[in-house]
């Protein structure tokens, strides 16, 4: 892949209908940076107008940090809850027609994928994650809010799955047990 001699932005997704997080991380060979995470709220009473505001401020993400790439959380469906899996997947399409419209690589990760490639285990909940991804780019906090911290943790997925692999041949995947 072209442009990992240099720096190479990731930006990473955590859809949702009222909050979408955003992280965008900068990778350098093994030096992974926080360049800047946050929310996407969309505002509105129709589903349209909510992903209107979600595309609209997924785009200034996008024209802002001119990322390289774009990593997207995958839906988890539930089969009690198939209706949150639909609207989520609204979400994520508007998302994705975003990062395409830049000219961007998408790249989909399983929420589990994301969780056990960051603390081991593919159940973790909200604090560990938080706190995988506190460790991983140096932070002195727990970045906040969480939906923040899930994207964030979506584009160091992307980067130890896709990105490291193609700088070192292989894909370090920190794995941490609690049991003795």
């Amino acid at each position: 892949m072209p442009g990992l001699a240099t720096a190479h932005r990731v930006v990473g997704f955590d859809p949702g209908l009222n909050v979408t997080g955003y992280g965008v991380v900068e990778c350098h060979g093994a030096a992974v940076r926080l360049v800047e995470a946050g929310t996407v709220r969309s505002k509105g009473e129709s589903l349209e107008e909510r992903l209107h505001a979600i595309h609209s401020g997924v785009r200034e993400v996008i024209e802002a940090f001119r990322p390289n790439a774009m990593a997207i959380e995958q839906v988890f469906s539930h089969a009690r809850f198939p209706k949150t899996a639909i609207l989520l997947g609204h979400a994520r399409g508007v998302i994705c027609l975003a990062g395409v419209q830049a000219g961007l690589a998408v790249h989909h990760y399983l929420p589990n994928r994301v969780k056990s490639t960051l603390t081991g285990s593919g159940h973790a909940g909200k604090e560990q994650i938080q706190t995988a991804v506190q460790r991983e780019l140096g932070l002195t906090a727990r970045p906040e809010p969480a939906d923040a911290a899930d994207a964030l943790a979506v584009a160091l997925a992307d980067y130890h799955l896709r990105l490291r692999p193609l700088l070192f041949g292989t894909a370090i995947v920190r794995v941490r047990s609690g049991r003795a």
